[in-house]
């Protein structure tokens, strides 16, 4: 191996340090495929709900926005400005961890661009209240060492292993879900992964996941010239017939139809300010710091092989909360850290900023270019899924060994086991919690994450330490 591929490989495993475009870009771009879809459906979900049709100029924008926004914010968490970023390989994008807020939000307001518009305000006050809380994180860092920080990352890891296989399937609410194709496509792409990561060397070895993926895309060109791409289904309410397009096939009419050039649109939405969508989003706010927080964890600890320190954890937290109030500014929902791309960190171990700020650059550039943000976005859910179901399992295993960074005794395995088995049970299965108050099951329910840390954080304080 010639020194120059020394130097690269190990500058890929340093934050700092410059890298050749030829392979930087296609590191970059896998973090951009990864979340792609994730940073887009809560603003398709929640502009929906606020009565925002779809295709119109107005969701049109916002999505637009939604890529713009994530990249600007995730070249301030990179390279950070002043105290604001964490200054370590995150890449930001739009909270699906705010979706039952803001639907709640649109409830209350009655719907309608107002309702949306209510949401961006609180949004913008939210944010500002994150980061107040991000700049006095320090002396809060007592309540956060490796046992609950380490069952944060593993219940972040378990919460996304579902999201994972449900993409390797083809993806939520498509009618030939599970269908041998889809499998086959997830199966195709992940074995091609392995492969790389464990046979190849060097450049291959290191974007495994965008060889990955473009084969997934090949897969899926060559599988529309030799299988049917239509099928039929009963509908089991009215027993109609309906002929539809198959989950996989590549919607190339989607990229032509795509213009060249966009430009944004700042305040696309009136911002509207009501304590009643203030007062919710606030308190989420606080729950997407421990979320942050436990990403900023599974980052250093998979990528890096150490735990956070409190500039990062405080910079990262505080890039979350100012980048969701400019954020509002653009009518995007909050912006945080994506956990998709810790396990992508975790799995290939490269940190290296200058990589996945060329992403972040390709996320703007998709802002402005929409014929190229069409291109990714006819991926087919289950070549991401494919990807996915490792990327995911990597950040668990991040997790555990952050668990047990320190000595295994009784009092962490009680800590670590009831989080998970109570906290994250209960959340993960939010039907139990269906007799609470509704700001409980909105914070507490969906994905589990945020009851583990709150029984983790409780549990550190009351249990008492053994002694050596």
């Amino acid at each position: 191996m010639s020194r120059e591929a020394t130097n690269t490989n190990e500058n890929l495993q340093q934050l700092e340090g410059r890298l050749p475009l030829k392979i930087a870009i296609p590191l970059g771009l896998q973090h951009v495929l990864a979340m792609f879809a994730g940073n887009l459906t809560p603003v398709i979900l929640i502009a929906g709900g606020c009565d925002i049709a779809s295709g119109s100029e107005l969701q049109i924008a916002l999505l637009q926005n939604a890529m713009l926004i994530a990249g600007l914010v995730t070249l301030v968490q990179l390279f950070t400005i002043g105290p604001i970023g964490g200054h370590l390989p995150i890449v930001m994008g739009t909270s699906s961890g705010f979706i039952g807020v803001c639907k709640s939000i649109s409830g209350v307001m009655g719907g309608g661009v107002v309702a949306y518009g209510a949401i961006m305000g609180a949004s913008l006050i939210g944010g500002l209240f994150e980061s107040v809380l991000g700049f006095f994180l320090r002396p809060l860092r007592k309540f956060f060492p490796a046992v609950v920080t380490g069952t944060v990352v593993l219940s972040i890891g378990l919460s996304l292993i579902g999201v994972g296989i449900n993409s390797f399937g083809g993806g939520s609410g498509v009618k030939d879900f599970g269908s041998l194709e889809n499998l086959f496509l997830g199966l195709v792409v992940l074995v091609t992964i392995i492969v790389l990561k464990h046979k190849g060397t060097g450049f291959a070895s290191s974007s495994a996941i965008l060889i990955g993926i473009i084969v997934g895309y090949i897969a899926a060109a060559i599988m529309a010239v030799v299988l049917p791409t239509t099928f039929s289904y009963t509908d089991a309410a009215t027993g109609a017939v309906t002929e539809v397009t198959k989950s996989w096939v590549l919607n190339w009419d989607k990229v032509a139809a795509a213009s060249w050039v966009a430009i944004p649109k700042i305040m696309p939405v009136p911002l509207v300010f009501d304590l009643r969508a203030i007062v919710p989003m606030i308190i989420m706010y606080i729950v997407t710091a421990v979320e942050t927080i436990g990403d900023i964890s599974g980052i250093t600890e998979g990528g890096l092989g150490r735990e956070a320190t409190d500039r990062e954890l405080s910079g990262g937290v505080m890039c979350d909360g100012l980048g969701s109030s400019f954020a509002s500014l653009f009518g995007v929902l909050p912006n945080t850290s994506f956990s998709q791309n810790v396990g992508l960190v975790a799995m290939t171990k490269v940190v290296n900023l200058f990589a996945i700020g060329v992403g972040a650059v390709f996320l703007i550039a998709c802002g402005l270019l929409p014929k190229l943000a069409a291109l990714v976005s006819i991926m087919p859910q289950s070549v991401l899924g494919g990807a996915a179901v490792m990327m995911f399992a990597s950040i668990v295993v991040s997790g555990i060994q952050l668990i047990t960074k320190e000595k295994i005794d009784t009092r962490t395995i009680t800590i670590v086991s009831v989080a998970i088995g109570l906290g994250y049970g209960l959340g993960a299965n939010s039907a139990a919690l269906a007799n609470l108050p509704q700001a409980v099951q909105l914070i507490f329910g969906g994905s589990g994450i945020v009851p583990a840390a709150v029984v983790a954080i409780i549990l550190n304080v009351v249990l008492p330490r053994e002694e050596a």
